[in-house]
């Protein structure tokens, strides 16, 4: 197997993997939201658990500073292994978590405990991943391979969907919510263990090898400081991006069951099903964006995202049907590709290789527990207060401010990962790299 595509499928895996349990709990969370809380309302209980999903978040800015300090001070290959060792835990931990009915809110402490390693963990492995198969792929290439890191995200969402779907048709509703909603917890512990394997041979970059920062410069808060701009540009860049990821993604089979209406199975099969196309999507975008660059993918998102939310939120919610479901589920998640093929080379792109995976992780992270995580609960807020469609201009108008950003930003295509490497005395500025 080439070497170059030795790295991107073992990075790629465990990405997979990673995500399958990050957003398993997700997926199971009307499943098992009452067996944690006492019994009553069950949008009440949905917002409970998806307040412990957002705490993952807020946990993902630690993880990525102390990942991401791992990744430019020990290599990648450290850091991506250290990530999947602490989602392993946290997988047993929800699977063997008591009910409310055994050990009252001892439970839900146990399911806080195993967000919150979660949460550190994945808020190393985004930024060790993009990084890693960033600076894995060839030449004029990293648009394409650092696709694969939705490609393997969405994967593993599509894993705990198909799951989901499975146990629907085979098992009665009192046994997945007894019972069957931790097996795919046990699954995702079991697939950790084997990708921490994988990763222990794994080979590291040669940028990072061929790296001439100071050994007690790499992964610094101080050298991030130096680099400013760059950070709070992943911020912004991120903030629209994030948002309406997780709107067609974590909260789509929700909003379609708990807003439109939806069966549950039929639910999770739009969601399904939609994921499958968004997943094949990804090279063909990445691809484009090593031919035309990345501004024009990210203004086009930001564009369609600011103006179309609202529409096809609204009319999800009228779908009445699979099919319509579908297209509009699509239509949104197509609109998603332009930020999420991209947006990790072009975060790696901004920052040189002593401190590329802390720049990435820490600002990164940072944007995703402030909006990503909290996109879900927020939307469940607005059902509450009976202002559903007050949600649909929130994201728009997060969009809306991610638009500005990449209208302003330069394009980072043509950057030589290894010649910024070299220079860790320079702040690598966005406005520097020539425009294509």
């Amino acid at each position: 197997m080439d070497a170059h595509w030795k790295k991107i499928w073992i990075g790629s895996a465990g990405n997979m993997v990673e995500w399958f349990d990050w957003f398993v709990y997700a997926v199971f969370a009307s499943y098992f939201a009452n067996s944690f809380f006492p019994k009553g309302n069950d949008t009440a209980n949905l917002m409970n658990t998806a307040g412990i999903f957002a705490v993952g978040f807020f946990m993902r800015p630690v993880g990525g500073w102390l990942l991401g300090r791992v990744g430019d001070r020990r290599g990648r290959k450290a850091a991506l292994t250290l990530t999947v060792s602490l989602m392993s835990t946290s997988a047993v931990l929800i699977a063997l978590a008591p009910t409310y009915a055994v050990a009252g809110y001892g439970g839900v402490a146990v399911l806080l405990v195993a967000r919150l390693l979660q949460g550190l963990s994945v808020g190393g492995e985004y930024a060790a991943s993009a990084t890693y198969l960033t600076e894995a792929s060839a030449p004029g290439r990293r648009g394409f391979a650092s696709s694969f890191q939705y490609v393997s995200m969405t994967a593993g969402q599509i894993l705990g969907l198909g799951l989901q779907i499975l146990f629907q048709h085979t098992m009665t509703k009192s046994q997945l919510t007894d019972w069957g909603w931790r097996i795919p917890f046990v699954v995702g512990a079991a697939g950790a263990a084997v990708i921490f394997y994988l990763r222990r041979s794994m080979l590291e970059t040669e940028a990072y090898q061929e790296s001439g920062a100071a050994a007690d410069e790499r992964g610094t808060i101080r050298a991030l400081l130096r680099h400013k701009r760059e950070a709070l540009l992943v911020v912004a860049l991120t903030m629209g991006g994030t948002v309406a990821y997780y709107t067609y993604t974590t909260y789509l089979t929700k909003y379609l069951s708990n807003s439109a209406g939806m069966a549950k199975p039929t639910a999770s099969l739009v969601s399904f099903c939609a994921l499958v196309v968004f997943a094949a999507l990804q090279p063909l975008a990445g691809a484009l964006s090593d031919r035309i660059g990345r501004r024009p993918l990210l203004i086009t998102f930001a564009v369609g995202a600011t103006f179309l939310t609202v529409p096809i939120m609204t009319l999800l919610k009228h779908a009445g049907g699979f099919w319509p479901a579908l297209g509009l589920s699509l239509l949104g998640l197509v609109i998603v590709t332009g930020y999420t093929s991209i947006n990790a080379c072009v975060k790696a792109e901004l920052f040189p290789t002593g401190i590329r995976a802390l720049g990435v992780a820490l600002p990164y992270a940072l944007a995703t527990a402030l909006f990503g995580g909290t996109a879900e609960y927020v939307a469940l807020w607005f059902k509450k207060g009976g202002m559903e469609s007050g949600y649909y201009w929130y994201v728009a108008g997060c969009a809306a401010v991610s638009l500005v950003v990449y209208l302003t930003m330069r394009e980072t295509r043509d950057i030589d990962l290894k010649r910024v490497g070299r220079d860790e005395t320079e702040p690598a500025r966005p406005d520097a790299v020539p425009a294509s």
